[in-house]
């Protein structure tokens, strides 16, 4: 049977601890399932099996030395990365290829027709782990590893990353910066960390032009984030014709969230979601994967990635 929606929910995902105050916390898992209990939208979604990424799979996009290097110092009970200031825990190596495994078996379902699209619920986040390092609570790049996954597998051309994190994803940025095959947009509040993503960042090489930033100050919301979304990024796409779009979804946009000072609200979310699937319904025959980011009020995840669902399950 196939499903509109899918949805990739691997337990695994909160066995990644990074201490019991950290703000990127198993509960996370937690509160966007029980958003989408809640809202009844559970028994309306497919269901993305979970497995981990190979490691052939993860040079897709980061070095052998920094893949190597996780892999130790998560095994030898290292409580932050080296490469960055990512905390970790003993369950961080699971946790993290599984990840980034799951959201590829999610890319293979959309692409190969078993569900219109896709939302996956996973953590560690990844939007800012480059090549050589995980940094900002990220270990790999799940997103970036779902396109390069979608170009080697299945053979598609282009590809559409959208990150509404209220942090910038500098790790993708990095990773496509000279890239003309994979469309960048990112809205992003400014400053706030990582400190990248300024406006005249546009790529390099071939890829100038395909990196969009739109940094906003604190109290930004609906009308700064979703008009870039309209006015820019719509004719971008309608020129680049992407064939997979994907999505850092990242509900720390959302008003009230600790880390974050943009103003987006449930229906905001929703919103953006119909904006990227009329984008992806035009090119790419609807295919969307979203991958989840950032977002640290538990209550306002589990209404906003209810919103999003509800916007994807249509």
């Amino acid at each position: 049977m196939t499903h509109p929606t899918a949805l990739l929910a691997d337990p695994t995902s909160r066995e990644h601890l990074a201490g019991r105050s950290h703000p990127e916390c198993p509960e996370r898992f937690d509160a966007a399932l029980d958003g989408l209990r809640q809202a009844g939208l559970l028994e309306r979604l497919g269901a993305v099996p979970p497995r981990a990424a190979t490691i052939d799979e993860l040079l897709l996009c980061h070095t052998a030395i920094y893949v190597e290097t996780a892999r130790r110092e998560i095994a030898g009970g290292a409580r932050t990365l080296s490469t960055g200031d990512t905390d970790i825990g003993p369950g961080s190596w699971e946790a993290a290829v599984g990840a980034a495994g799951g959201v590829l078996n999610a890319v293979d379902a959309v692409v190969e027709g078993r569900a219109r699209n896709a939302f996956c619920v996973v953590r560690p986040p990844g939007h800012h782990a480059g090549a050589a390092g995980g940094m900002g609570f990220c270990v790999f790049n799940n997103v970036a590893l779902a396109a390069r996954h979608a170009q080697r597998r299945h053979g598609l051309e282009r590809v559409l990353i959208v990150d509404w994190d209220v942090h910038h994803g500098n790790g993708t940025q990095d990773l496509f910066y000279c890239d003309p095959r994979v469309l960048f947009f990112s809205t992003h509040q400014w400053p706030l960390y990582p400190g990248t993503g300024r406006a005249e960042e546009t790529g390099a090489g071939s890829g100038v032009g395909t990196t969009m930033n739109f940094p906003f100050p604190a109290g930004a919301g609906r009308r700064e984030i979703l008009g870039a979304v309209r006015e820019r990024l719509v004719p971008a796409a309608r020129e680049h014709r992407p064939e997979l779009v994907l999505i850092s979804a990242g509900f720390d946009a959302r008003a009230g969230d600790p880390l974050g000072r943009f103003t987006l609200t449930d229906g905001d979310f929703a919103a953006l979601t119909e904006a990227v699937m009329e984008i992806a319904g035009d090119t790419a025959g609807g295919r969307v994967v979203s991958v989840l980011e950032g977002g640290y009020d538990l209550a306002g995840l589990a209404s906003a990635a209810a919103a999003h669902v509800a916007a994807l399950a249509g």
